[in-house]
């Protein structure tokens, strides 16, 4: 597979190196010389990373992306063998992979298919300019690598991120067109009061990895407007490679809410509640086990996302939770996405009530909040705990890091 588009550029925004195809190649060979089986990937930020990553998928070597800043010590002592199923192109850990490293395996033609429908639901053409704001071992961060590159647009490599001078200079002289956040990002955003207009480059802003609060949206909508520019919310996971939905920007007031509809070539229908996706890029199966690299297809283009919803007659979708996210207060069921839906907090579940982080509130505020969410749920105020926080511990990927917050309780 070759995601390289001959007209496509990646840009070391420190040095202003360009990655070329003799560097590529180069990287090809150096490969050809290595044992067979996976290529582990630390995937650093860097010219000659994305070049061997590049120059993997070429040869059809199935590439494991890895976090360079954690110990992979697990995935290579687990997934080390020569015995891959022909298909299998990239590994991608899950976001709660710990202890028992479990992978999500996709074929090459999974992970160009959804490179070549998010660039067309997009609009990605060779104009188009992106720059890293998420690690490149993230299915998102990939994703937006692979769907500028498979279309000769530019990607920007900056590695000091959005809350560095820096990473704003090089925007505006890069002439960065689109910024890619997850809804962490967004929040930082709000408060370094992002200003479009000092960014005259950017023409797009893109969300996914996760619920952006509907505040947020018509919030950086209507920044983005005031210069002509759009907000497109998308929905995916890593298992579908990794996006399936987009929510068209003349839509977003009237479809607030919604996480959009299938990318071209997909379908979501509601199954037990549940969520259902069908579509080319839906991931083979997982890997558990080093054995679990030689097995084929095990899904068959169906993916259950595990979260609730539902969809509209104009096959919007609307997530309302997960199937797992919930919790009892005095043996009332709640769904912590829609505590988090309802307020500027992260929920979990304390044996029998509720804990909720909130981000620097005073005790006369978390106080207030108790109040407030014990009155919304219909239950007496000792059900919940309100605790004051820095800030939320985030995974990677920038989602909020749960089980963090659990092990704190």
């Amino acid at each position: 597979m070759n995601l390289f588009h001959p007209g496509a550029r990646v840009i070391d925004a420190v040095t202003g190196e360009a990655l070329t195809e003799d560097m590529i190649a180069a990287a090809a060979a150096q490969l050809a010389t290595e044992p067979g089986g996976v290529v582990f990937l630390p995937m650093e930020t860097t010219l000659p990373v994305v070049a061997r990553y590049l120059a993997a998928l070429r040869l059809g070597r199935p590439v494991l992306l890895l976090d360079p800043e954690h110990d992979n010590a697990p995935f290579v002592e687990r997934f080390t063998t020569t015995e891959v199923h022909p298909d299998l192109a990239v590994l991608l850990t899950t976001s709660g992979s710990t202890g028992n490293p479990k992978l999500v395996r996709l074929t090459a033609d999974a992970v160009r298919t959804n490179a070549e429908q998010i660039a067309e639901v997009l609009g990605i053409t060779g104009d188009e300019v992106a720059i890293t704001t998420l690690p490149l071992f993230y299915s998102f961060g990939m994703s937006v690598l692979n769907s500028h590159l498979i279309k000769g647009a530019t990607v920007v490599l900056e590695r000091t991120g959005i809350m560095q001078r820096d990473f704003w200079t090089a925007v505006n002289e890069h002439g960065v067109t689109s910024l890619a956040f997850v809804p962490s990002q967004y929040e930082m955003l709000r408060r370094l009061r992002f200003d479009p207009a000092k960014y005259p480059t950017v023409r797009s802003l893109t969300q996914a990895g996760g619920r952006l609060r509907t505040d947020l949206v018509t919030d950086f909508a209507q920044r983005m407007a005031t210069v002509g520019g759009r907000l497109y919310v998308m929905y995916g996971q890593t298992e579908a490679g990794p996006r399936m939905a987009t929510l068209p920007p003349a839509r977003l007031e009237e479809k607030l809410g919604s996480v959009g509809q299938a990318l071209p070539g997909g379908a979501f229908t509601i199954e037990d509640d549940e969520v259902v996706y069908r579509g080319p890029n839906v991931m083979m199966g997982y890997a558990e086990t080093a054995a679990d690299l030689a097995l084929g297809d095990v899904q068959g283009g169906v993916l259950r996302t595990g979260d609730l919803g539902h969809v509209d007659d104009e096959g919007f979708l609307f997530i309302t939770g997960r199937i797992k996210r919930m919790a009892k207060v005095f043996g009332v069921r709640i769904n912590l996405d829609d505590v988090e839906k309802n307020f500027p907090v992260a929920a979990v579940a304390d044996d029998d009530k509720l804990a909720v982080f909130a981000v620097g509130v005073s005790d006369e505020e978390a106080r207030g909040l108790r109040t407030k969410i014990a009155e919304w749920l219909g239950t007496h105020f000792s059900g919940v705990v309100v605790r004051s926080v820095e800030s939320l511990p985030l995974m990677p990927n920038g989602k909020t890091d749960y089980r963090a917050l659990e092990s704190s309780l």
